[in-house]
């Protein structure tokens, strides 16, 4: 834990840090003019989020979700895919991460063979990751334009599956609290650090009302790629539908309808079906360049990368890491909490976002605007990629420079976090 008390150290007003770190800032601002080797978005999309087991999406495979967003992404600006250094998928559920069905997502999409592609999993990060990973191999050269990804069907894959285990993990208490259900983390957050029951269904019903008038005003239109696909019902029917919207929204949450729902995890517990994120299928995809190569292609620059983070907490309390890995990534940035104009915290749970948003002092009003994974769902893989695609879509949409950062909590225990700045029209 030492590590993380340096890190949250930085926070303090009164950190020896503060000096340097507001120099950090200004040399920010100055390196902030174009580079020719800065990593850029240039744009990206998502399917809606359809709800698990019985929305939309529970009878299409992830291959179908995954080629969707590949080809509309690339089909938007009119880059021929044979322009691919590499693709890389987040994937959680699948079996090997899903390596198969990114390939054959990939010739799904009309790729060329001779166009790579892999698959990454860190949890919960997997999407956020696979931006990552493109963006390295950018700045090491191996590639100039590279495209990355994340999907989730949880209707057809189970999180119930830990995979092949030593026994030996019940001797080792940190090993033992990797296969803490993620519920139990999320109660274990709520006790140690005292976010009550109130807090959490408040923060839920933000979500909802955020997303909802988001929803209304046709603000993830830009973002959705409509999916027509087969849907059987509970009869046995097979019918065609079009998804072009999220199914998890619920325009009509109330704090007393919350407040009743059962805590889900614990008979004495606060986290309950309604104040945690959503088990959802959705996948995502984000093209990304060197700068000078993307001007090369004649592409547009949607944000740049400045910093990014992952880091490590305990497997028990999972839910904290963006307490820690979003000072980690402002640090390498040059930037404070109040540099940032928007943050997009995935909300696996109410209870460890807003211990997070707390921990670090963020105004509510700069948290998920238009809501976050209790409204919108949480397709593991997919979730890093969307978050990505939805932040600089608003920063856009707010006119002006201005940064944001995405960010989330990992099970087995760590939190990950990256800076995006938005150039300005």
């Amino acid at each position: 834990m030492h590590r993380l008390k340096i890190i949250s150290g930085h926070l303090r007003p009164s950190s020896p840090l503060v000096s340097r770190r507001d120099l950090r800032r200004s040399e920010c601002a100055s390196a902030a003019v174009r580079s020719p080797e800065d990593v850029v978005v240039v744009h990206g999309r998502r399917t809606a989020f359809g709800k698990a087991k019985r929305g939309a999406f529970k009878d299409t495979t992830p291959d179908e979700l995954l080629s969707a967003v590949m080809t509309a992404v690339l089909k938007d600006v009119g880059l021929s895919p044979n322009k691919l250094g590499d693709v890389c998928v987040g994937n959680v559920l699948q079996p090997g991460a899903g390596a198969l069905v990114a390939r054959v997502a990939h010739f799904l999409s009309g790729f060329p063979d001779t166009v790579p592609v892999y698959t990454v999993n860190r949890q919960c990060s997997s999407g956020l990751q696979a931006v990552l990973n493109i963006a390295g191999a950018i700045r090491n050269r191996s590639i100039d334009v590279g495209l990355a990804c994340g999907v989730e069907s949880m209707s057809l894959r189970s999180v119930d599956n830990p995979g092949d285990l030593s026994s030996r993990l019940m001797d080792n208490d940190k090993a033992r609290d990797c296969i803490i259900p993620m519920g139990i983390t999320s109660e274990n957050v709520a006790e140690r650090f005292g976010v009550s029951r109130e807090k959490q269904d408040a923060f839920a019903l933000s979500s909802q009302q955020k997303a909802a008038r988001a929803q209304s005003s046709g603000v993830f239109q830009q973002e959705i790629v409509p999916i027509s696909t087969k849907f059987v019902d509970k009869d046995g029917n097979e019918q065609q539908v079009t998804v072009t919207k999220d199914e998890g929204i619920r325009a009509g949450t109330t704090l007393a309808g919350l407040s009743k729902l059962q805590p889900a995890f614990k008979p004495d517990g606060s986290t309950t079906a309604g104040n945690s994120s959503q088990v959802s299928d959705g996948a995502a995809a984000v093209l990304i360049g060197r700068r000078s190569a993307v001007q090369a292609l004649g592409l547009p620059v949607l944000g740049v990368l400045r910093a990014s983070a992952v880091v490590g907490v305990p497997p028990d309390i999972m839910g904290i890491g963006p307490a820690f890995a979003i000072p980690a990534a402002l640090e390498q940035a040059g930037l404070t909490v109040s540099d940032i104009d928007v943050f997009e915290i995935n909300e696996a749970f109410a209870s460890q976002a807003m211990y997070c948003v707390e921990k670090l002092g963020i105004p509510l009003e700069k948290v998920n605007p238009n809501g976050g994974a209790i409204a919108l769902g949480h397709p593991l893989g997919c979730t890093g990629a969307r978050q990505v695609v939805t932040l600089l879509n608003e920063l856009k949409r707010r006119g002006k420079r201005a940064y944001g950062v995405v960010s989330m909590c990992i099970g087995t225990g760590m939190g990950a976090a990256a800076v995006f700045e938005y150039p300005g029209p």
